[in-house]
């Protein structure tokens, strides 16, 4: 006797019926840079489809953000003026804390996420305080808690760490909840590589280092064991959700934090991961809207309960076309 497994895939209904992993749009997470000043819709050349807006430009991606259903925002920040270690982050008059209040104001449904992060907002373009030529972890936590503090003070619905540096959940979690933010979640990026995928996004953000790399406090793309050690830390530090950045190239390492850890968990599919498909689909080498649904759906299928994507809305709209 053959056994018949095509049985089940004969036509869609079944497939769709079957179908053990599928996207939805609550699992979506859409990232926007928002740049200081006035009269900003700047499109991103190594990203397209994505821009830099200023706050005066940004209600027509809101709109459309809310009426495709996406929960979900991650704000990136853009200074008029940066200094050496990115102090704007903490200033209640930042373009991060300007636009919590606004979106809060004017969408008020949306669910905030904010990068606490400095590379957008120092001179040299690293995570931190430089301290000979290195960044230093403990001084660059001190200013990761104000940062946090402020956003949470502006309003912000969760909290997004992403400089690598140790101790900074711990940092966090204690300075938040001092000051009565006890139920502000944070999201952590445990399992941040340095990776060549986020060239893009460096482009859009303004943020690569004038000197040197990030290799110092980002992982090393050759190791798994750490990923799944910088994961536990994290977590014990009372991070509620951990994410894996990048997503195609480490699925094996989404797939690892699913399996050892209960903790909701995100993944990032960043800026070069973006790029490629769209220039491959430019030269009509791929499906572009094939593409986008199988690439995400290879997250869920890995373990990703979120996904963090600048695809978002061409995904919301495929699955509302379905």
């Amino acid at each position: 006797m053959i056994n018949r497994t095509r049985r089940l895939r004969k036509n869609q209904a079944i497939r769709n019926m079957v179908a053990e992993t599928k996207l939805h749009v609550e699992d979506l997470i859409y990232p926007i840079f928002i740049e200081e000043g006035n009269d900003i819709n700047k499109p991103i050349e190594s990203m397209p489809g994505i821009h830099r807006y200023s706050l005066d430009q940004l209600a027509n991606e809101l709109d459309q953000v809310i009426e495709l259903k996406i929960p979900a925002i991650l704000l990136f920040g853009i200074p008029s003026k940066k200094d050496d270690c990115g102090s704007s982050t903490w200033d209640d008059q930042g373009i991060i804390q300007q636009s919590i209040r606004w979106i809060k104001k004017h969408y008020p449904s949306l669910y905030i996420i904010t990068d606490v992060c400095f590379c957008e907002y120092t001179d040299h373009g690293h995570c931190g305080v430089i301290k000979d030529e290195q960044v230093d972890n403990d001084l660059t936590l001190v200013n990761i808690q104000k940062q946090a503090l402020s956003h949470a003070q502006a309003g912000a619905d969760m909290i997004a760490p992403s400089g690598m540096m140790d101790g900074t959940i711990q940092a966090i979690r204690s300075i938040l909840d001092e000051h009565q933010f006890v139920n502000l979640p944070i999201m952590s990026y445990a399992v941040k590589y340095a990776s060549a995928y986020y060239g893009p996004f460096r482009d859009a953000a303004d943020s690569s280092p004038s000197f040197g790399d990030r290799n110092a406090y980002q992982l090393n793309p050759a190791n798994r064991n750490e990923g799944i050690l910088r994961a536990a830390i994290d977590a014990s530090e009372g991070a509620d959700i951990l994410m894996v950045k990048p997503a195609l190239s480490y699925l094996d390492m989404i797939r690892d934090l699913k399996n050892e850890f209960q903790t909701p968990l995100a993944c990032y599919h960043v800026s070069g991961e973006y790029a490629m498909i769209k220039a491959a689909a430019e030269k009509g080498w791929l499906n572009e809207e094939k593409i986008i649904l199988e690439t995400h759906l290879s997250m869920k299928r890995a373990g990703a309960d979120l996904i963090i994507t600048y695809f978002a809305k061409d995904i919301a709209r495929l699955l509302k076309r379905d």
